[in-house]
């Protein structure tokens, strides 16, 4: 009876350890404040349909028309509407880029947010959904360096901008949209305006929103070995008609125009979602996606905001749009912050040589030709902003050696890093077998219940 009664007890620790050790995951509706997201236009016609949330929205726009967020929330009606619209779909609901409604959303989507926001902020929250897709999905749909039988990096030769012009030429949208916007843009209004800037902008939107990035891409970020081809690629854009201007104005002040339009807003908001330098990635962008950088960079040309190279030179890659920080007085510093973003940005410049050179963080390539700005190795302690403490390199290199360690297949080895990854690889599967790999060496933590299951047994033994 004792025996009986000690292994019941034994039992019920068991179940309650096991439940204890494994994460409960809360379905997603059940989650409180969690909702389902969707775009702009969608929550604005669910918003519609329930009188409440209506009402609400109809009085928030009122409250916003010509008032400051201070004005607008000593309001206690404006208040009360904020808050009951927080609670709504329109809260979280997001647009795409390109899309057939993609102004309405982006009006839909800041008539909510503009009133969340504590004045100019200097980084604002894109409204665009994450991008999930990478580089090298663009590279299955598309042999970049086809025809050129060599790799760019080792091919001096090859013009690739010019490869690039001519695979455009070879699809039907795509050679329909480049020769609208060249003829656009290349068009005289008189002596003393030389092209219709407006029309300009608006062609090459369309050129870049509407052709597959396999052949944007391409003329935009191609990797060049001379000036001739630096040169080329600085064109794309006709440059002289879409980006150039007689003086330079202030960076913040065409911030401030930027931010007047919905459209051009948003891309500036998605560019900087997606490309601010991240000292927590390997590659310094934010989740190391270079695709989702580009696409937010490409996303900006054909506004205000234009970004284009600022020179010819085939080995330095620096992008700024067209502006200084002159006449910035005591906004100075703020200033140069914003320009810093496209000139010294090296996720920015990684992500354009990792294009141009066929390569992207999650490929393997068999003599990979580059090298990311940002990519401290074990050996070297890297230099680290003041407010990075160096446990930030140690966690970088760990990084390293795992993702090296998975792309090798996690060959036998009793060295220090390897064995820091055996914890992480513990549940990869050897190639061409059924195996689970089980570490060797390095730390490893039993679970509560297998340690108790072992318990269990020996103390029966005991008893008997």
């Amino acid at each position: 009876m004792i025996l009986a009664n000690t292994f019941c007890l034994l039992f019920f620790l068991d179940e309650t350890l096991r439940s204890l050790a494994s994460p409960s995951s809360p379905q997603g509706p059940e989650l409180h404040g969690w909702r389902p997201p969707v775009d702009c236009v969608r929550a604005n016609e669910l918003c519609a349909a329930e009188s409440n949330c209506s009402s609400r929205y109809r009085t928030l726009r009122q409250c916003l028309a010509g008032r400051d967020r201070n004005t607008m929330l000593a309001n206690k009606e404006c208040q009360a509407a904020l808050e009951v619209l927080q609670e709504s779909p329109l809260y979280d609901c997001r647009c795409k880029r390109g899309m057939k409604k993609e102004l309405q959303c982006l009006q839909i989507y800041w008539s909510i947010h503009l009133g969340l926001t504590e004045g100019e902020e200097f980084y604002e929250a894109s409204p665009y959904e994450p991008v999930t897709s990478r580089l090298s999905d663009i590279f299955r749909l598309a042999s970049i360096f086809s025809g050129t039988g060599a790799d760019p990096a080792v091919s001096p030769k090859s013009n690739h901008c010019l490869d690039a012009a001519k695979a455009c030429n070879l699809n039907d949208n795509c050679k329909k949209l480049r020769s609208s916007y060249i003829s656009i843009c290349n068009r005289e209004i008189s002596p003393t305006e030389r092209c219709n800037r407006r029309k300009c902008h608006k062609a090459l939107r369309q050129f870049f929103d509407r052709v597959p990035s396999e052949y944007t891409y391409r003329m935009l970020f191609c990797s060049c070995q001379d000036q001739a081809c630096a040169e080329r690629r600085r064109q794309t854009i006709l440059p002289s008609c879409s980006y150039e201007d007689k003086e330079k104005p202030n960076c913040l002040d065409l911030r401030s125009v930027c931010r007047t339009d919905h459209l051009c807003r948003s891309r500036l908001a998605d560019f900087h979602a997606n490309c601010r330098a991240s000292y927590q990635t390997l590659t310094s962008c934010p989740a190391d996606n270079y695709q989702a950088c580009l696409g937010s960079y490409a996303g900006m040309i054909g506004f205000d905001m234009t970004p284009n190279y600022v020179d010819s030179s085939p080995t330095g890659i620096v992008v700024s749009p067209w502006c200084s920080c002159r006449g910035s007085g005591n906004m100075e510093e703020e200033c140069e912050k914003f320009l810093r973003d496209f000139t010294e940005n090296p996720c920015l410049r990684n992500a354009i040589q990792a294009f141009g050179n066929g390569t992207d963080v999650n490929l393997s390539p068999k003599n990979p030709p580059f090298q990311a700005t940002q990519a401290p190795r074990v050996e070297k302690a890297p230099s680290l902003p003041d407010d990075l403490s160096d446990s930030t390199s140690l966690g970088t290199s760990v990084i390293t050696t795992c993702t090296s360690v998975q792309e090798q297949g996690l060959k036998a080895n009793n060295s220090k890093e390897l064995s820091m990854c055996f914890t992480e690889l513990t549940t990869n599967i050897i190639p061409g077998s059924n195996k689970v790999i089980k570490p060797n060496s390095g730390p490893c933590r039993a679970t509560p219940s297998a340690a108790l299951t072992a318990v269990s047994f020996l103390m029966l033994k005991l008893a008997l």
